[in-house]
């Protein structure tokens, strides 16, 4: 390596010596400066950092309760379990279990009903067979005679087959409650009608009101010419124009009244000084109005509704109209038709939810509406065609006050008027 060195540096002087001596001249030679750009990488170790991303597995649960409401025929028993969904997190796949909802539904027979109605079938079979169509309560009517069927029950004691006597008026219902055979309801069926209209010692309840009133030929007469008064109808004039209907629960429930308010005496002397007019004597309310409608009567004694059927039917060329007395008395008495739950009742819970639906907004409304009565629930209105109540010169009796029915039934036998 050393030789090799000095003979580089020989030949480099010879070079120099032949140039110095005398050989011709040459461009001058300008030294070139190499530039070389050397990169050197220099490696460093570097500490790899790795995000680790630890993915814990979570369980949620999702509770949903479901509330199913609906309205059915038949009473059915629903139970639902909770929706649980359980939701397992893990990596790479997703783990899913869910517990689906599980509706158990049991149809539980909703049972039976039965039912004693002194009220006429043509005014309360439809509601009554609305309230077998909400329920799915099979119910089984026996119809008659409020006096008939309070008889009736009587008779069969602790052994009638009756859930529920429904009468058309309070006399029929104070016969069976002073035998001691009601069960008492419930203040949250009582209570929903005013005072007046219900047993002081919760044994029967109200459902609709009906008012006494005087049913004319409105061609013969026009109200100016009535008498304001009842006693007034025992006058000679009006012999041979008078209509009414002693065995009708009413007409009967109108006189107890008359017993109430005027007493035993004056009640009797008028009941002789209308047969002495002798009436014509008819089976019950409707033909009466009939009637009266006809010219075959001038007045007739009868609840309110009877005409407003005969003018929905008939139209405003039907010849009656109604005329409430002006000087009160037990000839303007409000009375009501109501029921009681009989203390042997096999079906005692569906005897309340049966009361519990005459009194609902619904029932009051169709006997408002369609059988012309007054509500007796606070929030119904009165059909717009009957006369308000407040404008009715209603004697301040107390429905349970009428409950002698057998007291009047034997007056009017006393006299004749009933065989």
């Amino acid at each position: 390596m050393f030789g090799y060195k000095v003979c580089l540096l020989a030949v480099a002087i010879a070079a120099f010596a032949l140039a110095a001596c005398g050989s011709t001249p040459a461009a001058s030679v300008v030294p070139q400066v190499i530039e070389v750009e050397r990169v050197v990488e220099k490696v460093v170790p570097v500490e790899t950092v790795r995000e680790v991303v630890k993915e814990v597995p979570v369980e949620k649960q999702v509770i949903v309760e479901k509330e199913v409401v609906r309205e059915v025929p038949v009473e059915r028993i629903v139970e639902v379990e909770k929706e649980v969904v359980r939701v397992q997190e893990v990596p790479i796949e997703k783990v899913v279990e869910v517990e689906r909802v599980v509706e158990v539904v049991r149809d539980r027979d909703p049972g039976t009903l039965v039912v004693y109605s002194g009220r006429s079938e043509s005014l309360v079979s439809p509601i009554i067979a609305q309230f077998e169509e909400v329920t799915g309560i099979n119910v089984a009517v026996k119809y008659g005679k409020t006096g008939d069927i309070a008889a009736t029950i009587l008779e069969e004691g602790n052994n009638s087959p009756a859930d529920v006597f429904f009468a058309q008026d309070p006399g029929g219902l104070g016969e069976v409650a002073n035998a001691g055979l009601f069960e008492t309801l419930p203040t949250g069926i009582t209570e929903k009608v005013p005072t007046w209209a219900r047993s002081p010692e919760s044994q029967w309840v109200g459902i609709s009101g009906r008012a006494r009133v005087v049913v004319y030929n409105a061609e013969n007469l026009t109200p100016d010419q009535l008498p304001t008064r009842m006693e007034d109808f025992t006058n000679p004039e009006w012999k041979g124009r008078i209509g009414w209907a002693p065995t009708n629960g009413s007409f009967q429930a109108m006189v107890t009244a008359m017993r109430v308010v005027w007493g035993e005496d004056k009640t009797r002397e008028w009941l002789l000084g209308i047969q002495a007019n002798e009436p014509n004597v008819y089976p019950k309310n409707t033909p009466t109005v009939a009637a009266a409608g006809a010219g075959e009567i001038d007045v007739g004694f009868v609840n309110h509704y009877y005409l407003h059927r005969f003018l929905a039917e008939e139209g405003e060329d039907f010849g009656a109209r109604n005329y409430h007395i002006t000087s009160g008395g037990p000839g303007g008495v409000i009375l009501v038709a109501g029921g009681g739950i009989l203390k042997n009742a096999e079906n005692k819970d569906n005897a309340e939810r049966f009361f519990n639906f005459m009194l609902s907004q619904v029932a009051q409304q169709y006997f408002a509406g369609q059988t012309y009565e007054y509500p007796l629930v606070e929030g119904v209105k009165t059909n717009r065609l009957l006369t308000p109540l407040d404008e009715i010169n209603n004697p301040d009796v107390d429905m349970a006050s009428l409950e002698d029915l057998a007291g009047t039934q034997m007056l009017l036998r006393d006299l004749g008027i009933l065989n």
